[in-house]
């Protein structure tokens, strides 16, 4: 919202300021020359101390834009309702040609000067914070990174545990291979202790046959379940 005087127009009319605790804040003002006249200007505020203006006097150039800087200096305790009482003065006057900030006296905003004097008056706005962007980018970037560590975590244990699986699969094999290996020479053994046996005694079965051929069912029970 912005006020349309004779000499100039003044874009906010409320100096708004996003309240904030033991931090410097700012807000602008933009001063907006309607005539083909140099016009000097002074800002006025009922709390000085709290307020510092950059620049305070100027000259808008003819036809010409402006900005002024407000800075609120830092305050350690927040008004009560987030209400300020503070107002600005922004008074204007026709100036002489070619006036530069210099030429710009306080005597020119008096009533006795002759001269006649534009006023605006300003109001202060506190505005609350809000989650600022890189914050919440903060937040967002820990969550996901949380989530990715947690991924990988969860894959290497998943590698970890088909890792074991594997190696618990080739050495079960590696067993059964080698109880498959010694069943194969203990039956050529056997047969040849059985053959050994029927030259010698005429087809009889010898107690150590007896003793193979359990052995060898054992052996079997074994790799079957396995």
């Amino acid at each position: 919202m912005s006020t349309t005087g004779e000499l100039i127009t003044i874009d906010p009319l409320e100096l708004k300021f996003t309240f904030e605790l033991n931090k410097q804040i700012s807000s602008s003002l933009q001063l907006t020359n309607k005539t083909d006249n140099h016009i000097g200007y002074k800002v006025k505020t009922t709390n000085p101390k709290k307020y510092c203006v950059r620049p305070n006097t100027g000259v808008v150039l003819p036809r010409s834009t402006c900005e002024i800087i407000v800075t609120m200096q830092a305050q350690k305790e927040a008004p009560i309702d987030m209400q300020c009482r503070d107002k600005f003065l922004l008074q204007s006057v026709i100036a002489s040609p070619g006036a530069t900030p210099k030429d710009i006296t306080p005597e020119m905003f008096t009533k006795d000067s002759g001269n006649t004097v534009e006023e605006c008056k300003l109001r202060v706005v506190y505005v609350a914070p809000t989650p600022s962007t890189s914050t919440i980018g903060r937040g967002t970037e820990e969550v996901v990174s949380s989530n990715a560590l947690g991924g990988s975590r969860t894959n290497v244990d998943s590698n970890d545990k088909s890792s074991e699986v594997r190696s618990l699969i080739a050495k079960l094999t590696e067993e059964k291979n080698a109880a498959i290996e010694q069943s194969n020479r203990i039956r050529q053994e056997l047969d040849l202790l059985r053959r050994r046996s029927n030259k010698s005694q005429g087809g009889g079965v010898p107690l150590m046959f007896v003793i193979v051929v359990g052995l060898i069912g054992l052996i079997l029970g074994y790799i079957m379940k396995k």
